[in-house]
């Protein structure tokens, strides 16, 4: 009787529920466990990004104009040039092997809306690049001569590069179509529930008004009867 006394009906059937369910607690969970993360784990629905795109996202990301482009990779090319020359006496090889990462690095640095001119400026920057290790003799025919022939001898890595940098871009250009077509979906949809919610209110805030005015020609009817 004693153990009872002060406890109002129900009481006790809240403390247990109480108890049981105490906030912020879960079964087989220590105190002070975060929801949503499991022991020692990644937290619940996370991916693991695979160390290559980690470093890759750790990269500058500048955006180039078009013209920018153009002479960022020219720039390079021709250094790569001369290195080549004062290095490894003109090796070809080595020419064509750092043009494919200028390739891509000029179709990751362009800027979205001028992606088309990352194809454009590589095969440019290429014949730039070549003027030093060319090899050519006589004044400007000769050296042009010798251009001509060393494009043409070394097509296969200037494919491989304006391939590089035409699909970089193309990838690029579908993922920027993709955000784009996701973001119109997501105004229309917001559009759309704002539109209910503004018609539901609008039809909330008119029932009043036509219920005062029923009961408003109800007591004009009363008193003239």
């Amino acid at each position: 009787m004693t153990g009872r006394a002060g406890r109002t009906p129900g009481g006790a059937r809240v403390e247990r529920a109480a108890a049981a369910g105490a906030p912020g607690r879960s079964p087989g969970r220590g105190p002070g466990s975060a929801p949503g993360r499991r022991p020692g784990g990644p937290a619940a629905g996370g991916r693991t990004v695979p160390p290559v795109v980690l470093a890759l996202r750790r990269l500058p990301a500048p955006r180039l104009t078009g013209l920018g482009t153009g002479l960022f990779a020219s720039a390079v090319m021709l250094a790569v040039g001369f290195l080549d020359l004062l290095l490894l006496d003109g090796s070809p090889v080595a020419y064509g092997l750092l043009f494919l990462p200028v390739s891509a690095l000029t179709a990751l640095w362009v800027r979205t809306a001028d992606l088309v001119t990352a194809p454009i400026a590589v095969p440019i920057a290429f014949a730039v690049g070549v003027l030093p290790i060319a090899g050519g003799t006589g004044g400007l025919g000769g050296q042009a001569m010798a251009v001509v022939t060393a494009l043409a001898v070394h097509a296969g890595w200037l494919y491989g590069g304006t391939l590089v940098a035409g699909l970089i871009a193309s990838v690029r250009k579908v993922r920027d179509m993709g955000r784009r077509q996701q973001r119109t979906r997501t105004a229309t949809g917001t559009s759309r529930v704002v539109g209910t919610v503004g018609a539901v209110g609008t039809a909330g805030a008119a029932d009043p008004v036509a219920k005062a005015t029923k009961a408003a020609k109800t007591a004009k009817a009363a008193k003239a009867r």
